[in-house]
């Protein structure tokens, strides 16, 4: 199998992975070579693959993937989520914009590399989720996911905000007009094996970049459904 410059041949069947991997599909060949040498050095270990090598996600173990977003990428997103061997993996778009990220939520698109991509902010997004790739888990780990969070504020109001990050103490998310630090909310939002959920918590902070946080209320005892999902999320 060809592969492009720069990155690894897959491994013959029965052969030792000692690295976690990431697969790459069909990228471009600028953003590609950035993304490449973000995970190594992270001493994660990319391999270039075609869309017609999809299959392969049925019998070889990924860490991760990174592939355009696109009407064409839900295939391999649901290919890779219906493995027994991959249904885990950290799974990473490039481009599009927020309705093609929205667009394959359900299925848990964890992080997106935007574009034009830098390599600093393609830098942050790996170190970011480097822990998950590689199977490092903390205590109290954040799990990069993409979906639709809907909020109700104290005083009725509703918004739609997009996460980023989500633990069993809280989230961070992204929205036009985020509400205020201290603000009383309850969010709602489902995941890949997580029927809707609905937590109440409050504001804890706001950046002039749209985007905020929230902190579960411990009290809440409809937190116990999501940090029971993290932990299967992270044993699987």
């Amino acid at each position: 199998m060809t592969t492009l410059t720069g990155t690894s041949p897959i491994p013959q069947s029965g052969q030792r992975k000692s690295v976690a991997r990431v697969a790459l599909f069909d990228l471009p060949k600028s953003p590609h070579s950035v993304i490449v040498e973000c995970f190594r050095q992270f001493g994660i270990e990319p391999v270039s693959l075609a869309r017609t090598d999809s299959a392969l996600l049925q019998n070889e173990k990924f860490e991760a993937c990174v592939l355009p977003l696109g009407p064409a990428a839900g295939e391999i997103i649901e290919l890779a989520r219906a493995s027994a061997s991959n249904s885990r993996m950290v799974i990473f778009g490039l481009g599009g914009n927020a309705q093609d990220a929205l667009r394959y939520s359900k299925l848990c698109l964890n992080a997106v590399f935007h574009e034009p991509l830098e390599r600093p902010a393609a830098l942050k997004l790996v170190r970011a989720t480097r822990t998950l790739v590689m199977q490092e888990y903390r205590r109290y780990v954040r799990v990069p996911v993409m979906t639709e969070v809907g909020i109700t504020t104290s005083d009725g109001g509703r918004m739609t905000a997009t996460s980023q990050e989500i633990s069993s103490g809280g989230m961070s998310l992204k929205c036009n007009f985020p509400p205020d630090p201290g603000s009383m909310v309850e969010v709602s939002f489902s995941l890949l094996t997580l029927p809707r959920v609905w937590v109440r918590g409050n504001v804890a902070w706001k950046k002039p970049n749209k985007t905020f946080g929230i902190r579960f209320d411990t009290t809440d005892d409809r937190r116990r459904r999501l940090k029971e999902w993290i932990t299967g999320y992270l044993d699987a």
